[in-house]
C-alpha cells in the first residue's frame, strides 16, 4: 500500500475549479460524476461512488464501496459512506446544494441507470456534460505529462527485451504473454480504458506475417486473429512465428492510470523489400507530421497530409489497413483513456493546443503482414516532443 501513488490535492483542486467554470457557463447547479475515469480524474479515487461538484463551493464524494479506500485515496475533504443511491438527493439537499439542473455523463450511462436517476431525482433536470469533461481532460498538466513519461519509459524498456523473447516456432500468444509480463513487473495494471462503445481490448497486439492482415471489429489499422471468436477476437493468436516474416508489436502501457502507446517491428531473419519500403514510408510520414504539428494546427489537416504522402509514395491502398477494413485516422489522444482528444481524422476541426498528448501511427497492411510505427508525444510550444524512444528500425533477431 505504501507504494501507491495518490493524486496531489493541488491537481484535484485545479481540475475541479476548471470544471466549475464550465458548470457556471452552462448554467448548471452542479454535476454528478459516476464514470470511473472521470471519477478518478476529479477525485483521485475510482472506488464505487458518486462525486457531486457544485457550480461553486466544495464537492462531496459519496461512496458505496470501499469507503475506507476512497477516504485514503482522495484529497476531497467531504467523503461520505452512502450505501443506497436513493439517499443521494436528500444528502445533497442536507449539504445545502441546489440540484434543479445537474450534469451527467450521458455518453456512458446506460439507459436503465439514467431512468433510475430520473426516479430518485424527481425535481431535477439532467444535462449531458460528457463533451465538456472530455475537452477539459485533453490538455494535460505537467504532473500528468510526468506520469505519461513514466509509462512511455516502461514501454521502451520492454521493447528492448523483445530480441531475448523472440524465437522461431513460438506462438504469438506466448510472445504476447512475455511482453505483457515485462510490463506487469514494472507496474502495468493490465487494463486499457476506451470511451468508445464495445472497443475494449486487452493490453495490445502481436501479429506475425499474414495474421497482421486478419480483419477484426477493432477500430484500428491492424487486426490479428485473436484467440477465440467469443472473447478477445483481436491481436495475438495461436499462429506460430516463422522466419523472414514481420513481427508487429503494438502495445499500450498504463502506469498509474496514464496510457503510453507505441509500435515496433521485429523479424527472425529479414523481411521483403516491399515491407522494408513501407516501413521507410511510415517513418517518412511520421517525420513530416511531426514537422507540421504546432499549437493551432487543425487535426484534419494532419490526417490529410498523411493521406497525401501515402498516395505520393504509391501506398495508398495499404495505408492504415487493407481493403474495406482501412481506418480513417492517423492518430489519437492518450491519457486516462486510449481514445481521448485530439483525433487526427477527416472532418475534425479541433485546433491543437500546448499540453495535448497523443499517438501518431502511420502503418501499412499487406497480405503478408502489417508494418509501421507508432509513438507517443506531448505538444509543446514549438511542436511535438517525443515520449517514446525505442529504436524505430526493424529489429533483426
Amino acid at each position: 500500500m505504501s507504494d501507491m501513488l495518490y493524486t496531489p490535492k493541488s491537481e484535484v483542486d485545479a481540475r475541479i475549479q476548471l470544471f466549475q467554470k464550465t458548470l457556471d457557463q452552462m448554467g448548471l447547479d452542479g454535476a454528478l460524476i459516476i464514470h470511473h475515469t472521470n471519477l478518478f480524474y476529479l477525485s483521485g479515487t475510482s472506488q464505487s461512488g458518486h462525486l457531486f461538484i457544485p457550480r461553486a463551493g466544495e464537492p462531496v464524494l459519496m461512496v458505496r464501496k470501499s469507503f475506507e479506500r476512497a477516504r485514503r485515496e482522495s484529497p476531497i475533504a467531504t467523503v461520505l459512506d452512502v450505501k443506497s443511491l436513493k439517499m443521494i438527493p436528500g444528502i445533497l439537499k442536507e449539504q445545502g446544494f441546489a440540484i434543479d439542473t445537474v450534469g451527467l455523463e450521458l455518453d456512458v450511462i446506460p439507459y436503465n441507470t439514467w431512468q433510475f436517476y430520473g426516479k430518485i431525482f424527481q425535481e431535477t433536470t439532467f444535462t449531458d456534460i460528457s463533451e465538456s469533461l472530455k475537452r477539459i481532460r485533453t490538455v494535460k498538466s505537467e504532473y500528468e505529462i510526468g506520469l505519461l513519461q513514466e509509462a512511455c519509459q516502461v514501454l521502451d524498456q520492454v521493447f528492448a527485451e523483445v530480441p531475448s523473447m523472440l524465437r522461431e516456432h513460438m506462438t504469438e500468444i506466448e510472445l504476447a504473454s512475455l511482453f505483457e509480463a515485462g510490463m506487469r513487473r514494472r507496474g502495468y495494471g493490465g487494463c486499457s480504458k476506451m470511451r468508445a462503445f464495445n472497443q475494449d481490448f486487452f493490453m495490445g497486439n502481436v501479429t506475425s506475417g499474414a495474421s497482421g492482415a486478419a480483419p477484426t471489429y477493432f477500430d484500428g489499422p491492424v487486426g490479428g486473429c485473436g484467440l477465440t471468436p467469443a472473447n478477445n477476437p483481436h491481436g495475438a493468436g495461436w499462429k506460430t512465428i516463422g522466419r523472414n516474416e514481420i513481427v508487429y508489436i503494438d502495445y499500450t502501457c498504463v502506469i498509474n492510470g496514464y496510457t503510453a502507446d507505441g509500435a515496433r517491428m521485429f523479424v527472425l531473419g529479414d523481411v521483403s523489400e516491399r515491407l522494408r519500403r513501407a516501413h521507410a514510408a511510415s517513418l517518412e510520414i511520421q517525420s513530416a507530421l511531426v514537422a507540421m504539428i504546432k499549437p493551432g494546427t487543425i487535426c484534419e489537416e494532419v490526417y490529410a497530409k498523411s493521406v497525401d504522402l501515402a498516395e505520393s509514395l504509391g501506398l495508398q491502398d495499404h495505408f492504415m489497413g487493407i481493403g474495406n477494413d482501412r481506418v480513417r485516422f492517423i492518430g489519437h489522444g492518450v491519457g486516462l483513456e486510449l481514445d481521448e482528444y485530439p483525433i487526427f481524422a477527416k472532418g475534425v476541426k479541433m485546433p491543437l493546443a500546448e499540453g495535448m498528448t497523443f499517438a501518431l501511427e502511420p502503418k501499412f497492411v499487406f497480405p503478408e503482414g502489417a508494418i509501421g510505427i507508432e509513438n507517443t508525444y506531448v505538444l509543446r510550444g514549438d511542436g511535438p516532443q517525443g515520449l517514446t524512444h525505442a529504436p524505430e528500425a526493424i529489429i533483426q533477431v
